[in-house]
């Protein structure tokens, strides 16, 4: 075999590990989520992604801030619930005074003042305290509508939306609250139009959204500093390329090929 032929192979090999990927121990139920997530993403393009595209034209960008800068302030409510689930005392306080900061300061939260005073901005979920606590995210899970998730993740969203005001809107002013669900909805997929092109740029945009997925969960639970995988003491160690090469064509050194007299 040529050189040359070997290392395109080789690369190609490199290149299709990197994309593809077949049901393992995160994801055992990649069948279901793949009809799951198919459904999803026809929901998206027939309905929301249109009406995104739309409200994205129709509203100014700096009304469209205002609006993510509102519902991540609402958020913080849930933060800070969780935070004290966490034990995290120190983190509380900077809770409240973002959250305050930016209720009475901004507008009921339109505008960020909290940031520009540079008080954190954290964001966690019940998802995150169960996995601060030691519970194991178990099977990748794809929720109808909802997108990616797992099993501890997906029923942790429960606690969060009782906590979070959107369940005391719905409770008491039910017109209003849907009003404020739909628009957070439209708001939060309009953001993400610009990441469709990277999406739609993916050999297998399922397993691209999932492997994402799950290492921002470890990156969040973990405050930013997920502990490094470590091997099984067993574990054979993979061959370099250079090994790969050796045992395919030798020790033997590759001479140039010889000129061909005028």
């Amino acid at each position: 075999m040529p050189r040359s032929s070997f290392w395109i192979l080789v690369c190609a090999a490199v290149l299709m590990c990197g994309c593809a990927s077949a049901p393992g121990r995160q994801d055992p139920l990649e069948p279901m989520n793949r009809r799951i997530y198919a459904f999803n993403h026809a929901v998206d393009r027939a309905v929301l992604r249109p009406v995104a595209r739309g409200y994205a034209k129709v509203v100014p960008g700096v009304a469209r801030r205002g609006v993510t800068n509102f519902f991540r302030n609402i958020g913080m409510i849930v933060t800070i619930f969780n935070d004290a689930l966490q034990l995290k005392g120190e983190k509380v306080p900077v809770d409240m005074a973002r959250f305050a900061t930016n209720a009475v300061f901004g507008l009921g939260g339109l505008i960020d003042v909290a940031t520009e005073l540079d008080i954190e901005y954290r964001d966690e979920d019940f998802g995150q305290t169960l996995g601060y606590w030691g519970v194991d995210s178990g099977p990748y899970l794809v929720l109808p509508f909802l997108g990616p998730s797992s099993l501890r993740d997906g029923p942790a969203l429960a606690v969060d939306y009782v906590v979070s005001p959107f369940h005391w809107g719905l409770e008491d002013h039910h017109d209003a609250g849907w009003a404020l669900f739909g628009l957070n909805a439209v708001n939060t997929r309009a953001n993400l139009l610009t990441l469709d092109n990277v999406l739609a740029q993916q050999i297998d945009p399922y397993a691209f959204l999932r492997d994402t997925y799950l290492q921002r969960r470890e990156y969040l639970i973990h405050d930013g500093n997920p502990p490094k995988p470590r091997a099984a003491p067993d574990a054979a160690r993979p061959k370099s390329l250079r090994e790969i090469e050796e045992e395919e064509f030798g020790d033997e050194p590759v001479s140039a090929p010889a000129q061909q007299s005028p």
